[in-house]
């Protein structure tokens, strides 16, 4: 995960204000809005700690299983959630690709690229990338129509407006994106 210096710390500023903004999406007066909140702050901080460039800090070796516990105990809670619709369903896979790259970097700390066989893109980050790519494709699609809502601005708080919530989304989506490209 670790990439270039300056491309790295817009990565980490990008997945810290995103899991900033998703902890004061967790005050909405929705139920719902509140639970998905937390996972996606659990999600931008940690792919913020994750790419921060190792020439500034290079976690010991024991963070990269306790990276992968903390995401299996977050899957775990997406799967349970999975029963109420497909969002959750993105929870999972999203989950099950922090503990991929934790793993890969418990494997393999000094390395920063992970093949099979030498050579290539292995099979499960080529997979992830085709998901987070089209998740991208298909999540930007989407928001472009609801920048401005039909019937004007809503009186809706900020936190439980829909179009911001996908905001964040889509942008954990293309930070993914980008750390999948650096293993």
């Amino acid at each position: 995960m670790h990439g270039p210096g300056s491309a790295a710390w817009l990565l980490v500023a990008l997945c810290a204000a995103t899991g900033a903004y998703c902890l004061l999406r967790m005050r909405s007066g929705v139920e719902e809005q509140r639970r998905a909140a937390g996972g996606e702050a659990l999600m931008g901080f940690g792919m913020a700690a994750m790419a921060v460039p190792a020439t500034v800090f290079t976690p010991p070796r024991w963070a990269w299983p306790l990276y992968a516990a903390v995401f299996a105990a977050a899957a775990l809670r997406a799967l349970w959630a999975a029963r109420g619709g497909p969002h959750h369903l993105h929870h999972l896979v999203g989950t099950a690709a922090m503990i991929y790259m934790a793993l890969a970097m418990a494997a393999s700390p000094a390395s920063h690229h992970h093949t099979a066989g030498g050579s290539g893109v292995p099979l499960v980050t080529g997979l992830l990338l085709l998901y987070f790519t089209g998740y991208v494709l298909v999540t930007g699609a989407r928001l472009v129509p609801s920048a401005v809502p039909a019937g004007g601005p809503a009186a809706v708080r900020w936190g439980d407006r829909p179009e911001l919530a996908r905001a964040c989304r889509l942008s954990m989506g293309i930070g993914m994106v980008a750390m999948l490209l650096t293993m």
